[in-house]
């Protein structure tokens, strides 16, 4: 016991926290823009452009058959090479935010296959164009079956940050490793702290999308 209460020093604490908020960040951004991207990517492999939506589909599928680890040491350490050095926070907005894309596109893409054809008849038939309709009675429809797999995607990207200790972005996970390695006995009050503060930043992500589901309906 004595070795949770000197685990939990205001300190320590206050490191964590630190850690907690670079977490926080990264996630937040990379899900802004991932959101964004994904739903175009989404919309384009739907749409089927001649060309464009295969070659769209193809770089899709080749970013989510590719670890995020890998995508994480090539933004950092092989961009450089040509000539695009990043700092570690960006690098990692910038990997995470790419891996995410390609996994929101497909989600996308389904939640608006998922949409009844007629309702897209439906609004071209009232003078709609293919756009209008999209945005204005296809997404919303479609974004309202999707915020669970959504959820469950942004929640996976808030525990992937960890990952990102590899090339040593400031966040939880590494702020805890830095904590018990300076002492040893800090190993399992460290491993619970972390399980507690990713669990209640995730359950939050959960109780928001249940709220926001529930309004929908």
């Amino acid at each position: 016991m004595q070795n949770f209460i000197n685990a939990y020093s205001a300190v320590n604490l206050s490191y964590l926290l630190r850690g907690l908020w670079v977490t926080i960040e990264v996630s937040v951004v990379s899900i802004f823009f991932s959101f964004l991207i994904g739903t175009l990517l989404g919309i384009a492999r739907y749409v089927k452009i001649k060309y464009f939506s295969a070659i769209v589909g193809f770089i899709i599928d080749l970013i989510r058959n590719l670890p995020l680890l890998l995508l994480l040491f090539f933004t950092y350490f092989a961009l450089p090479n040509i000539g695009l050095r990043l700092s570690v926070i960006p690098a990692s907005i910038v990997a995470m935010t790419v891996f995410e894309s390609a996994m929101l596109a497909e989600i996308i893409r389904s939640g608006i296959g998922a949409v009844p054809v007629g309702q897209m008849e439906a609004a071209r038939s009232n003078g709609m164009s293919y756009s209008q309709a999209m945005i204005q009675i296809i997404l919303p429809q479609a974004f309202k079956k999707m915020i669970p797999p959504l959820v469950s995607q942004f929640i996976s990207l808030v525990k992937d940050t960890s990952l990102a200790t590899i090339i040593l972005l400031p966040e939880l996970t590494q702020h805890a490793q830095i904590i018990y390695g300076q002492n040893v006995n800090y190993t399992i009050p460290m491993f619970v702290a972390l399980a507690v503060l990713y669990f209640i930043v995730n359950y939050a992500l959960s109780v928001g999308s249940r709220i926001i589901d529930h309004r929908l309906n």
